[in-house]
């Protein structure tokens, strides 16, 4: 049985102070108690905000990630950060491909698949990222865009690679915009993902693999997702910046 995965996705929310009181209500809920054995939740808050979740969840169950990483181990690069330096934190998850990286940061397939190789070598897990624009779903294209992307992240990775990633399908149609996607478009993505990664590997391989979904996710719709056979677990943006509402989501499995 795959294990549940929920990842909280601050982006660019929440400094020090707002990250501390978000973890010491979040870890005094009694209602995290009570969550299922085979359910992981990590969150990732910004860069500055690592080192504080960090030392807050020494004794936690829960994991702690960061939104990207460096493809590069060191050096001259503004602005970047390293894998080194993300395990020196006790990082355990690390976001890669987000859509707003691919929109706003032009990265490509190629260049999340070194990164996520390089998660990989450090024995880390990487979260790849994939999902189709409003305009390529509109023309029918979401199957076509899908099948590029997976093959671009995962290019190179032998089948126990495969096994230590996950993979989260992220609608940008349905990110922000007021759309949402419903939970049998979905399953649908979700399974034809899981496809491609049997036609990769093979189906003890794909079935293996925790597929989350990040469109938007909110208590009121998280149940109804919840419910489908491929869909293992959610990005939550937004919704996990307020302890109630990302508990409630945990709870929907």
């Amino acid at each position: 049985m795959r294990t549940k995965l929920v990842v909280g996705n601050w982006k660019m929310n929440s400094g020090i102070e707002e990250t501390k009181n978000f973890f010491e209500n979040l870890i005094e809920n009694s209602s995290l108690q009570n969550i299922n054995h085979l359910m992981q939740v990590c969150i990732c808050p910004p860069f500055t905000s690592l080192n504080t979740a960090s030392q807050l969840l020494q004794n936690s169950t829960i994991a702690l990630g960061a939104q990207d990483v460096s493809v590069n181990e060191n050096g001259a690069f503004t602005g970047e950060v390293s894998i080194s330096m993300l395990k020196e934190l006790k990082c355990q998850f690390i976001i890669v491909g987000h859509s707003e990286r691919r929109m706003y940061f032009k990265e490509t397939d190629s260049l999340i698949n070194k990164k996520a190789i390089k998660i990989l070598e450090h024995k880390l897990t990487p979260i790849i990222c994939v999902g189709e624009t409003l305009e390529q779903r509109e023309a029918d294209e979401t199957n076509e865009v899908i099948k590029e992307q997976i093959n671009g992240v995962i290019e190179n990775m032998s089948n126990e690679d495969l096994l230590k990633i996950v993979i989260a399908y992220e609608p940008v149609w349905a990110i922000g915009t007021g759309k949402n996607a419903t939970s049998k478009q979905a399953e649908e993505v979700h399974l034809f993902i899981r496809k491609l990664l049997t036609i990769k590997s093979n189906i003890n391989v794909s079935e293996s693999i925790s597929i989350l979904y990040g469109g938007s996710v909110k208590p009121e719709n998280a149940k109804e997702l919840s419910e489908q056979e491929n869909i293992d677990g959610f990005l939550v943006g937004g919704a996990s910046l307020k302890v109630n509402s990302f508990i409630s989501i945990i709870q929907s499995f």
